[in-house]
């Protein structure tokens, strides 16, 4: 086993003033969630030069490859958990096989997850509305099925992001994940549409390369296969350099083989905490696969506004997860060290903080809505798309600051330990909340897609609301650390 971790790159949390390290600890996690989304921009701006079945396979397809990921992302929170809470408690000489044994965990059910989605995609397609024998159903599988190849790669840097947060380093994940984007940007025009009507050429003005490259190799692309095969490699890259330097001791975390030999009592409270997790973070997930069957019963071109709206909500809101996140951290690091009153003001701070970024940002959407969603669509149905897409941004958009704040208190739950509590949240904000509201005023009352969308929103205010208010009794700060056998320990969490 390797010895105890050493500072690294780690943000102090747990002493002196709240708002600084705060910030420090989230903003590189906001850039990196940028960077995130950034993946999914590049592919759906590439692949929107494909036409609209293209960008409605892709819409398809996200819906269940993000609904397996989540499955198994889930676990990651228990590894930012343990992580958080060991050293908040002094335990540092836990925090590498805890780690270790998460990375594990977490890649072995990654490899089950992909083998899964691999066999069951198609009926997973069926099931949320896509249409055998069309040609949506046909790139919608291809691209499905090439993603869950590659989903190992992609949890074994989402663990290493998870880990490297619980320490306190946010910006060694945010460096690796920019390598990964830069890559994934660099090779996705090529082999989404090959060497031959690549936009990429034209806008460059290297038409004569163009011409030689396509007359040499005959490659026109692989079309939206494309966007999965360059996203698994730039993945695949990060993944590599993610894990060697976990190895290699220089980001504060020093792992060793041994560390990642699974113990019965460490699986146990991984799974303990991340279960609940798990079904939280796929509620998000399952409720935009139901959404988008929803959303189906208005047409094709719904679904295409649909997946162009929701991922840039995406964006939107990442300063609301990147705030979730570092709040995770700092409830967790500060619960471990017995500082419940610092933890509860780490998590007013970031409520205040994106409460107001998200009121500037919601105010630029709507006013700007159709122009935003065009950049995202071509071809002759584009016009539809675009104006079904701007509804659901007017809609939806001004209500981005309950989400916000949503964000937030959830991340206060999962870093306390008190998983289930988010987990039940989750599952109303997130289902309960917006699904028979939206069933009701598409199918009832024949809203179509503007039913979907005034459900989405009315579930974003009412949610916050029922957070917040039991937030306030303080309850979940209970029962986090235990000082039996005289060390402190993470015990399970309760809510």
């Amino acid at each position: 086993m390797s010895g105890p971790p050493g500072p690294g790159r780690a943000v102090n949390i747990t002493d002196g003033p709240i708002l600084k390290p705060l910030l420090f600890l989230s903003i590189p996690i906001v850039l990196t969630n940028m960077l995130q989304v950034a993946y999914n921009l590049a592919d759906t701006f590439w692949v929107g030069r494909l036409g609209q079945d293209a960008v409605s396979a892709l819409s398809f397809s996200w819906a269940i490859v993000f609904l397996i990921i989540t499955l198994a992302a889930g676990f990651t929170v228990a590894g930012t958990v343990l992580v958080a809470q060991n050293k908040g408690a002094g335990n540092l000489d836990r925090i590498s096989d805890v780690a270790g044994q998460t990375i594990a965990f977490v890649v072995a059910l990654s490899v089950v997850f992909s083998v899964l989605g691999y066999v069951l995609a198609p009926w997973l397609l069926q099931l949320i509305g896509a249409t055998p024998g069309t040609e949506v159903f046909r790139l919608s599988i291809t691209y499905t099925r090439t993603m869950f190849l590659g989903i190992p790669f992609v949890f074994a840097f989402f663990i290493f992001q998870s880990l490297l947060q619980g320490w306190g380093d946010t910006k060694t994940p945010l460096y690796l994940m920019l390598l990964g984007v830069i890559l994934n940007v660099v090779i996705d025009p090529f082999l989404i549409l090959g060497f031959q009507d690549n936009l990429l050429f034209e806008v460059t003005g290297l038409t004569t390369l163009q011409s030689n490259l396509y007359a040499a190799t005959e490659f026109g692309g692989f079309g939206v296969q494309g966007a999965a095969i360059a996203t698994i490699t730039a993945r695949g890259i990060g993944a590599v350099i993610a894990v060697g330097l976990l190895l290699s001791g220089r980001v504060g975390i020093h792992l060793a083989p041994s560390d990642f030999v699974l113990t019965r009592e460490t699986v146990s409270k991984i799974f303990t905490i991340g279960a609940p997790a798990s079904i939280e973070m796929s509620t998000q997930s399952f409720g935009i696969t139901v959404m988008t069957a929803l959303v189906a019963l208005a047409g094709a071109e719904a679904v295409a506004a649909f997946g162009i709206g929701t991922r840039i909500t995406s964006l939107v809101v990442l300063p609301a997860l990147g705030l979730a996140r570092g709040t995770e951290t700092a409830v967790g690091q500060n619960l471990g060290a017995k500082q419940a009153g610092r933890a509860k003001q780490a998590v007013f701070a970031s409520a205040g903080i994106i409460a107001g970024v998200l009121v500037v940002i919601s105010v630029l959407v709507y006013l700007n809505a159709a122009t935003i969603v065009s950049i995202f669509i071509t071809g002759q149905e584009a016009a539809t798309v675009i104006a079904i897409g701007a509804d659901y941004l007017r809609v939806v958009g001004v209500t981005y600051v309950f989400l916000g704040v949503f964000y937030v208190v959830q991340g206060a739950y999962r870093g306390s330990g008190s998983t289930r509590l988010a987990m039940i949240f989750g599952i109303i904000g997130l289902i309960v909340l917006r699904v028979p509201p939206a069933y009701a005023l598409v199918a009832w009352f024949d809203m179509g897609a503007m039913g979907v969308w005034y459900g989405i929103a009315a579930a974003n205010v009412l949610i916050v609301v029922l957070s917040g208010v039991y937030f306030l009794r303080g309850t979940w700060t209970e029962g986090v650390v235990d000082r039996e056998r005289g060390a402190q320990e993470v015990t399970h969490g309760g809510d």
